[in-house]
């Protein structure tokens, strides 16, 4: 059975710091990328990163560059997402997913595997 699940999300306060995990089982996790999705009530669902399967190259959306970071350890089966500096507008739920093909999450109808998501709130 697949498994994808997200841990790490909270209330924080703008300018703040949190590190997603989200764990995998039932899949062999390296033949995987592996990216980080976000959606907020009423709008839809955005790519925020994705990773290649040996964790090189890496694909940011914009309004995430420079601020959060991805990263796996295949050893774990883990794909990580540091988040710092935070915005409120960076508030919504965080969903980790697993696709077999292209390491670039941006591309229409990516995503295989799908957790159940963590809530991150960031107030101002």
């Amino acid at each position: 059975q697949v498994r994808l699940v997200e841990s790490g999300g909270g209330l924080v306060q703008a300018g703040d710091s949190l590190r997603l995990s989200c764990v995998a089982s039932g899949f062999t996790f390296m033949r995987y990328t592996m990216g980080w999705f976000r959606q907020a009530p009423g709008k839809e669902r955005e790519v925020v990163a994705s990773i290649s399967r040996s964790g090189v190259p890496t694909y940011y959306a914009d309004s995430v560059k420079g601020r959060f970071t991805i990263s796996r350890d295949n050893a774990k089966n883990t794909v990580y997402l540091q988040m710092n500096s935070l915005k409120p507008e960076d508030t919504a739920g965080y969903y980790c997913a697993a696709d077999r093909r292209t390491w670039r999450a941006d591309v229409e109808g990516w995503g295989d595997y799908w957790g159940q998501g963590t809530q991150v709130t960031v107030s101002s």
